[in-house]
């Protein structure tokens, strides 16, 4: 039987994954705290966030005292391989040439990003 695929995360869940993997496992203050300096979020809202994610299979908990410890089930990599498959079959029908012209057309792209675009090209050149 295939695996079951996670939902996708939304993008207040994707500012809490993005904690997780910086942090490691974190409590619902930890997380709340990191996410004050950027985003404002109450501790209610991020400890809502995190048990509709641990419901839909987004994250993981495990109790330490009177706190849950939340962990990230899916890897940075994973997440964005993913998100990035969904947004060229969706919006650029199934081309990552127009998503890519896209990206670098809509941002002024750093040298160093463009390095590292030309050096990928090469790989897949050569492969």
């Amino acid at each position: 039987m295939p695996i079951k695929e996670r939902p996708r995360p939304t993008i207040a869940e994707l500012a809490i994954l993005r904690v997780l993997w910086r942090r490691g496992p974190s409590t619902v203050k930890e997380v709340q705290e990191e996410l004050r300096r950027g985003e404002r979020r109450g501790y209610t809202t991020v400890l809502k966030l995190l048990q509709i994610m641990f419901d839909k299979g987004i994250v993981d908990r495990r109790r330490d005292g009177k706190a849950h410890v939340y962990r990230a089930k899916l890897r940075e990599s994973q997440a964005q391989k993913r998100l990035t498959a969904e947004l060229i079959d969706g919006v650029f029908r199934g081309s990552a040439a127009k998503l890519v012209m896209q990206a670098l057309s809509s941002k002024t792209p750093s040298p160093e990003d463009l390095e590292e675009v030309r050096r990928l090209l090469d790989e897949l050149e050569e492969s």
